[in-house]
């Protein structure tokens, strides 16, 4: 089966424009799902141990679904992902406001609208061993808040090993606030399959950036070794998700970001996390050349509180998803003992993140 990409409708958005969703296969029969509404990963077919394919990202059956998109299934987000403290942040010598859509105080993915509600101009590559969709736009000066024309591109991959690359390009005209991440909540049992508590995790880290009661980081690194905060030996995700630990409880499970343990003279990309599955045998590994990465275990999916339903008309529960969130850590263009997410004009961003899917 050689490599391809095919274009199907996706439906129509509120003010009548028309998503198409973008198909890619490889030789192997697995398949991921991509939109130009959003940039966003909408399916992933990867084979169970005997062969039979599930579909393991959460996420909804039309653009309809995505334009609320609540939880975020499958967003690229931008152009700041995760949390700003104060909703403000300062570059230049001047101070930036942003939406305060986080506890009325800070901000979240940059606001009501992250990169996760645009349309995008794309391409498609095809080749012998791999396929590929390049979504891309530019983000005016004061989008959101931040400084800077920035060009930004995401471009997502699908090899014949089964890898599921996602390439982040950005560059603005202004010194400004980059931070692009992916927001897909993976399930290894398949996306209808219920919570994700029995699912193994294992991530190559020791250290944590502890927040304050809002979720915001103090700027402390805390060491977890031996903690339930410790994935340093994979382990079910249930395992200690209800501990007697405060950053537990904060966030009402883990939604915390990890500082990798990455060798600091190499910018290659290295395996930082896993997840796998004992039923299916189904396995995900992810490698990155990012600095930290966000584990959310989907405490906040309320199918109540979401207006569409889930992919075949599943109603998502409590944890029936995990994302492995690759980024700069949460507020650290405040926080000058972080790696900056502050980037000069012209200084482009450039980073890859990989998930490897594969069975045993």
């Amino acid at each position: 089966m050689a490599m391809n990409v095919t274009k199907q409708g996706f439906g129509t958005t509120k003010d009548g424009k028309e998503a198409t969703l973008y198909v890619m296969e490889n030789k192997n029969g697995m398949k991921v799902t991509v939109s130009d509404f959003g940039a966003v990963i909408v399916n992933i077919f990867a084979p169970d141990r005997d062969g039979n394919f599930e579909d393991v990202a959460l996420g909804y059956d039309s653009v309809t679904g995505y334009e609320d998109n609540g939880p975020g299934y499958g967003s690229f987000i931008g152009r700041h992902a995760n949390r700003i403290g104060g909703a403000a942040f300062t570059v230049g010598g001047k101070t930036y406001e942003l939406a305060k859509n986080d506890n009325g105080v800070n901000n979240l993915h940059s606001g009501p609208k992250s990169y996760n509600k645009y349309f995008y101009d794309v391409e498609t590559f095809v080749d012998e061993e791999s396929v590929s969709v390049e979504f891309s736009r530019m983000s005016p000066d004061g989008e959101q808040g931040f400084p800077g024309n920035l060009d930004v591109s995401v471009t997502y991959t699908l090899t014949n090993d089964n890898d599921l690359a996602i390439e982040y390009f950005a560059v603005s005209d202004k010194d400004t606030v980059i931070n692009l991440t992916n927001h897909t909540y993976f399930n290894l049992a398949g996306q209808a399959s219920g919570p994700v508590l029995d699912q193994e995790v294992w991530i190559n880290s020791h250290q944590i950036t502890p927040t304050d009661k809002l979720l915001i980081p103090t700027g402390e690194i805390m060491d977890i070794t031996g903690t339930a905060m410790d994935f340093q030996t994979a382990k079910p995700i249930g395992q200690d998700i209800e501990a007697d630990m405060e950053c537990l409880k904060i966030a009402g499970g883990y939604d915390h970001n990890y500082v990798l343990d990455l060798d600091i003279e190499d910018d290659e990309m290295e395996l930082v996390a896993s997840l796998y599955d004992k039923k299916s045998g189904r396995k995900m590994e992810v490698y990155t050349d990012l600095p930290g990465m966000q584990l959310y275990t989907g405490n906040f999916i309320n199918p109540a509180g979401d207006p569409n339903k889930g992919k075949g008309g599943v109603s998502y529960v409590r944890r029936g998803g995990v994302c492995f969130e690759t980024q700069f850590y949460p507020n650290a263009c405040n926080i000058p003992s972080f790696p900056t997410s502050i980037f000069q004009a012209g200084e482009p961003y450039d980073f890859c993140t990989v998930y490897s899917f594969s069975a045993e």
